[in-house]
Formats: C-alpha cells, sequence, structure tokens
C-alpha cells in the first residue's frame, strides 16, 4: 500500500468513461462539480450536466422527476448536505417509489478534518441505511470506485454510495473483482476478525500487520456494501474468531458497528469491538490527529485488541513499532 490516491478522482475518471456505455446517464451536481471531480463528464456530456447550485433538496427532487422518465440521474454532493438537508426527499420521493437515482457522496466522516462537525458526516450510514429499498455502498479505496460504481449505475433502483475526501492507500490491484452485496476476504486468521469499510479498510490492513508481528493471527475483510449486509461472509469468517472487531469513519451506532452487532446477535453472538465515532461531534482538525484523539487509528485499535486477549489469558501485549 504505497501508492495513494483520492476516491472522488477516480469517481470523476470512471464517470467519463460511463457516459457513453450509458446513454441514459445524467448528472446533477450541487455547485461542487470541481470537489467531486464530475468536470469531464461536463466536458464530454454537457447536456447531460446540471449544476443546482446550493439546493440539495431541489437536486434530489429533480433527480426524481428525471428517473421517472427512464434516465438514470446521479445526484452528487458532500454526505452531510445530501442525507440530511434532503433525507426527507430520498426516503419520500426515491426510495418510497423505489426510484433508479444513485446519490453520491463524498467528504464524508471525520476525515474531512479541517471542515469541522457541520461537514463531518457521521451518520449518513445509518440514515441511508435505515431507508426501504435503499442498497449503501462504502468503497475502499480508488481502484474499487469504478467497478462498484458501475454495478450502482447497473442496479435498478436507489443506492447511496460513499466516499472521503483525502487520498487512501490503494489496496486493491486491478485484477481484483467486486461484486455489490459481497465482502472481500481480504487476510485469513482465526483469533480475531477486523470487518472495516471505506477508508477504514487500509488501517484494518495496518493493525493485522502489527498483530501478526505480535504473534496473533487477524482476520481481515472489506464490507464495501453495508446494505445489503453480506451475513453469509460474515457467519462464516467470525465462526472461528474469539473476538469480532468493526472499523468505520462514522458513528459506531447505527453503520457498519451496528449492522455487525446485529447480524451477531442474531446468528452467532461474539464479542464485539465498535471501531469508530463514539456518539460524539468531532473537532476541526488535521485528521490524522483527529483519528487518534477519537481512538480510531492503528495504535488504538491494537492496544484494543492485545488487552481483550490478554483478560482471556491468550497473549502478551507488545508495544507498537
Amino acid at each position: 500500500m504505497t501508492e495513494s490516491k483520492m476516491l472522488r478522482e477516480a469517481f470523476g475518471e470512471a464517470l467519463a468513461e460511463f457516459g457513453s456505455e450509458f446513454p441514459n446517464l445524467v448528472v446533477l451536481d450541487a455547485d461542487i462539480s470541481a470537489s467531486l471531480k464530475t468536470g469531464k463528464f461536463a466536458e464530454k456530456f454537457p447536456e447531460r450536466h446540471f449544476n443546482f447550485g446550493v439546493a440539495e433538496q431541489n437536486m434530489v427532487m429533480s433527480a426524481a422527476g428525471l428517473a421517472s422518465t427512464g434516465l438514470i440521474p446521479l445526484a452528487c454532493t458532500y454526505a452531510a448536505f445530501s442525507t440530511m438537508r434532503a433525507c426527507e426527499q430520498i426516503r419520500s420521493m426515491i426510495c418510497y417509489p423505489k426510484l433508479n437515482v444513485k446519490i453520491i457522496a463524498t467528504h464524508a466522516g471525520i476525515e474531512v478534518g479541517w471542515d469541522g462537525p457541520t461537514h463531518q458526516a457521521t451518520e449518513d450510514i445509518a440514515m441511508m441505511r435505515c431507508i426501504p429499498n435503499m442498497t449503501v455502498v462504502v468503497p475502499a479505496d480508488a481502484t474499487a470506485v469504478q467497478p462498484l460504481l458501475h454495478q450502482a449505475i447497473e442496479l435498478d433502483g436507489p443506492v447511496y454510495f460513499r466516499m472521503g475526501r483525502n487520498p487512501v492507500p490503494v489496496i486493491y490491484d486491478s485484477q481484483q473483482t467486486f461484486t455489490l452485496g459481497k465482502a472481500i476476504n481480504l487476510r485469513k486468521g482465526d483469533e480475531v476478525l477486523l470487518i472495516a469499510t471505506g477508508i477504514m479498510v487500509s488501517t484494518a490492513l495496518e493493525t493485522a500487520d502489527v498483530l501478526a508481528k505480535n504473534g496473533i493471527e487477524c482476520g481481515v475483510m472489506d464490507m464495501h456494501t453495508i446494505k445489503p449486509l453480506d451475513a453469509a461472509a460474515l457467519l462464516e469468517s467470525a465462526k472461528f474468531a474469539g473476538l469480532v472487531v468493526t472499523m468505520e469513519d462514522h458513528n459506531i451506532i447505527g453503520g457498519l458497528g451496528g449492522a455487525v452487532a446485529e447480524c451477531l446477535s442474531e446468528n452467532n453472538p461474539k464479542p464485539l469491538i465498535r471501531i469508530g465515532v463514539r456518539d460524539l461531534f468531532a473537532e476541526s482538525g488535521d485528521p490524522k490527529e483527529l483519528f487518534k484523539k477519537y481512538h480510531m487509528d492503528t495504535q488504538y485499535v491494537f492496544q484494543s485488541i492485545t488487552e481483550f486477549l490478554k483478560k482471556k489469558g491468550k497473549t502478551n501485549q507488545q508495544p507498537v513499532k
């Protein structure tokens, strides 16, 4: 994981390619075309790109209208504004009639950093996940964006497609296959199972490396589709694990941690540690410092796991090097 790339950059590149493949694809922006990297699409297909200004509710309602005519609208804006400012419109005008609209969101989570709590969407997965007919997709890196976006466009129905702001490590090579609703096992290990989504997948892999150096075999799963959750893969991987850990740049309430807790409690209860924003509004600041302060970095995850295992008499904690 040496290369890093912004997911929204990969989104812009994929969008420009998909314009020819999907002639009924239209892109709607809320005055942030530069941030969402939709400029290439706008240059190639100007008649299919619409800027609504800072009017997210109007944009989402227009997307519903366009979908009713057979078009495939991608309503693009920041996660905080798409899911909160336009939540009622998404619920009642898109998901209730199950219209073919894709909500494309960037700048999600505390990874947004300097923009502060008004822009740090840490409730969005929970909000979108609880609405019937909505599919929720959170790619882990730039490589995952293109195939998952392609499948989201092909899927007949509402999709919430969530990305961050900053460059993140590239985990996958170009040969990796992705399927909506199917988790990816990145690493095997029966003692602990790390289930991560979005930008936290790279942190999970880093944590697994540190744990391995301390003699702890750890499995890592990329749960890129939060809804529908891949319960079969989760339960199979967690079958022999003594501890399950979820990792997300989102509130631990209602997001990946909530979804995994629900699945395990109903089928095969396991000790569970949820790593994420712990029901609070974060501060404005450098993302790395925020992740450290709010206990979402490799050091904290490592310590949480080793302390749990130590209580069970299974390991002696060694310092992270």
